[in-house]
């Protein structure tokens, strides 16, 4: 078995060598908006002369409906790590084998075998992070380690909020928030989370993505947001913190994955196994300001990645932070009942 298996993965490694030697042509990839580094696109144009065309898309929802109506045209895309298991059930990707390429074994020991992807064989890691709350404190000066930043907001945000339209993302903090766990069918508990959010809806802003112009421009305090993008904000307006709430938030980890329609797919893996690369992960985190799940990509990376508060967080906030799972479809049906109605 041992023998069988060294040489399935030298023949794997030889072929991918032989096809990236080779490799020329088209990758058209399917990611979320200001995520893509344009440097790192631009040196893998020039290593494997393949032309990248980018497109973005601002949900789950929104990429997953587009590949699932087929004709897209996409060889590459970046769900988050919930969403990964219902491609692979509805047959929208390719097993392309990661784990046998050669740079899988840069991937951090906790991301090589998850419950998303058994064995790493779909996906490769992209970027992972939180989503907390967002506050310019010039503002707000009181504790934003809480999701009552949206859900019940103090006086001074009321009418400045913004939250991000991530279903999962703004559902998991709200159950959370009520003390309940995800995936539960606890009908008394989701009938407290629709509540609280249909209350504290008109105390927001807006629900958009995109958002960090708005902050910048102190058109909104606060709200609902990524860690990275938080962390980005904060370059911008020193007076901007982000906040991990103390009754639970989520953790993610976007990943590239191969669609079973690709017509490049070639291209798509060697882009795969390019983004494992330590220095190529490194490139990602310096332009989005999230964290990678590549080993070694901390010496190519920004001095101020190391140290903030947005990616080092403190033990006792750090554990209230979880990788939000696949619920079952009778489930995803009541959360998406919920979200309609909030949507409305």
């Amino acid at each position: 078995m041992k023998i069988k298996l060294i040489s399935s993965v030298v023949a794997t490694t030889l072929a991918f060598s032989s096809s990236a030697l080779f490799a020329a042509g088209e990758l058209n990839i399917f990611n979320w908006g200001n995520y893509t580094p344009p440097d790192l696109i631009e040196k893998f144009e020039k290593e494997f002369d393949i032309k990248v065309t980018l497109t973005d898309y601002d949900s789950n929802d929104t990429a997953l409906a587009k590949v699932a109506a087929g004709g897209h045209g996409f060889d590459i895309a970046v769900p988050s790590n919930s969403y990964v298991p219902i491609w692979i059930e509805k047959g929208l990707l390719l097993n392309t084998r990661v784990d046998l390429m050669p740079n899988a074994k840069n991937i951090l020991p906790q991301f090589r075998d998850v419950s998303w992807d058994p064995g790493r064989q779909y996906s490769a890691p992209w970027q992972w992070g939180s989503t907390g709350v967002s506050v310019n404190t010039k503002f707000y000066k009181g504790d934003i380690n809480t999701s009552t930043i949206f859900l019940d907001p103090p006086e001074e945000l009321i009418g400045q909020i913004n939250v991000v339209p991530e279903m999962m993302d703004v559902l998991s903090m709200a159950i959370w928030y009520h003390g309940g766990e995800i995936c539960s069918d606890d009908k008394a508990m989701l009938k407290k989370v629709n509540d609280t959010l249909v209350a504290a809806k008109p105390k927001w802003k807006s629900m958009a993505y995109g958002n960090m112009p708005k902050f910048a421009s102190e058109d909104l305090y606060g709200g609902v947001n990524w860690n990275g993008s938080s962390f980005r904000s904060r370059l911008e307006i020193p007076t901007f913190a982000y906040g991990h709430p103390v009754e639970g938030y989520p953790l993610w980890q976007d990943a590239v994955v191969v669609l079973a329609e690709a017509k490049n797919v070639e291209n798509a893996k060697i882009f795969q196994n390019f983004i494992m690369l330590p220095e190529n992960a490194a490139m990602m985190s310096a332009f989005a300001r999230y964290a990678n799940g590549i080993a070694g990509s901390e010496q190519y990376m920004p001095a101020d990645m190391l140290t903030a508060p947005e990616i080092v967080v403190p033990e006792e906030l750090a554990a209230k932070g979880k990788f939000l799972e696949t619920c079952p479809p009778e489930i995803n049906k009541i959360y998406t009942k919920i979200w309609t109605n909030l949507m409305k």
